[in-house]
């Protein structure tokens, strides 16, 4: 049986041998061609570079397919960096690296043929140029995920042609602009980014083959590549306010004029758009859905996600501020943790219900309420299903 060996320092109890002598003890006692995975749970302030230099050694020697480092340090910041012979492996198929090693490559020194998936969760990198020299040598590399906060790097540049699906998650946050992302990723299938307002996101080429795309707290301000890579996906995933717009200082990565989109822009059609999921947790989240339901012709699923306990998110569902028509192609209305409070949200529910001609399910979630609340609410929204005359089954949770 090809094996899957999980070390964790934690769990070290031996007091005949060191947690370095058990990981190489083990490993060798592997008489295996090939090692299917190593997972490797352990503190760089027990362990030195001697010892993980080992323990990889050994791995590459077993042929290992897949490779999990979870590093722990008692100071935020580590300067281990791994030896040159770690970036070359000729069967590698999986790399995640967690937490606190500097990746720190001067030159094109990485030989990751192999590889289909690099996870990379809140590692340091030495300056711009490391990303660039690690990402070059991975040339079939499938499936990137970035967790980031405030560091050195200024422009983080993903160019991988054969890049199939990527996530970011940055907290990079404060009152200026800090950085930006550079993607050229023409083979994207999945883009999923998160969490920095501040942050610039540019694409170098449209994905014309992205199919879903979720992107949450992003700056209203869009590069014109992303929004037309947007605009040609199925599925999309949106936690935005149009009303939060974002002014960056006069810096090295300062947007002009022209470069200033904003979600969705002027002239957006969404053409091949069947799935919308929204946030009704953003302020002014009625305008974006109404400006998604103008330009979506295709949709057939619409989902408004919320979260209860988030208070009160103003909205304006009045006659002048609803969307023109919805999609006939609507089948799928679900609406979770229903803000029960606002008499306004009840109106959003029942503009959808209303002009839905074709709406088949359409299921409401509500926290909150007693028996007798939703049955009362459920009658009401029942009575405006049978006058729109669709064949709607509703569903209240």
């Amino acid at each position: 049986m090809v094996p899957k060996l999980h070390f964790d320092y934690h769990l070290n109890q031996s007091q005949h041998e060191t947690f370095s002598e058990n990981v190489c003890r083990l490993l060798l006692s592997h008489k295996s061609s090939i090692l299917e995975s190593l997972s490797l749970h352990f503190s760089l302030d027990s362990c030195d570079g001697m010892d993980i230099g080992m323990w990889i050694g050994i791995a590459y020697a077993r042929h290992v397919r897949e490779l999990i480092l979870d590093v722990e340090t008692e100071t935020r910041y580590s300067n281990f960096k791994f030896p040159k012979c770690f970036y070359n492996c000729q069967t590698l198929k999986t790399l995640i690296i967690k937490t606190w090693i500097l990746i720190d490559i001067p030159s094109s020194q990485v030989c990751l043929k192999s590889l289909k998936k690099l996870h990379l969760c809140y590692v340091d990198y030495k300056d711009d140029q490391s990303v660039v020299n690690l990402l070059s040598g991975c040339p079939n590399l499938q499936e990137l995920v970035i967790h980031r906060n405030l560091q050195v790097v200024r422009v983080f540049t993903i160019a991988v042609p054969s890049l199939q699906r990527l996530e970011i998650y940055d907290w990079s946050y404060g009152h200026e602009m800090v950085g930006s992302y550079v993607v050229n990723t023409p083979s994207l299938k999945y883009l999923k980014i998160k969490g920095f307002p501040r942050l610039r996101f540019s694409m170098v080429e449209i994905a014309p083959e992205l199919v879903e795309a979720n992107v949450i707290d992003l700056s209203k301000v869009i590069d014109k590549k992303l929004m037309q890579s947007l605009a040609s996906v199925k599925r999309l995933s949106l936690s935005l306010s149009p009303s939060e717009m974002i002014t960056f200082p006069n810096t090295d990565l300062y947007l002009s004029p022209s470069e200033l989109i904003t979600f969705p822009s002027t002239g957006t059609i969404f053409h091949q758009l069947v799935h919308l999921e929204l946030s009704t947790d953003k302020a002014d989240w009625w305008n974006l859905l109404t400006r998604m339901i103008n330009t979506s012709p295709r949709l057939q699923v619409l989902k408004l996600i919320g979260e209860w306990y988030y208070g009160k998110v103003g909205v304006s569902c009045k006659e002048g501020n609803q969307p023109k028509n919805v999609p006939e192609c609507l089948e799928t209305f679900v609406w979770n943790t229903y803000k029960e409070q606002q008499e306004e949200e009840k109106e959003v529910a029942k503009y959808i219900l209303r002009n839905a001609n074709r709406l088949k399910k359409a299921s409401i979630s509500i926290k909150g309420f007693n028996s007798d609340e939703r049955l009362k609410l459920l009658k009401e929204l029942e009575n405006v299903v049978k006058a729109s005359n669709s064949p709607c089954e509703l569903l209240m949770c």
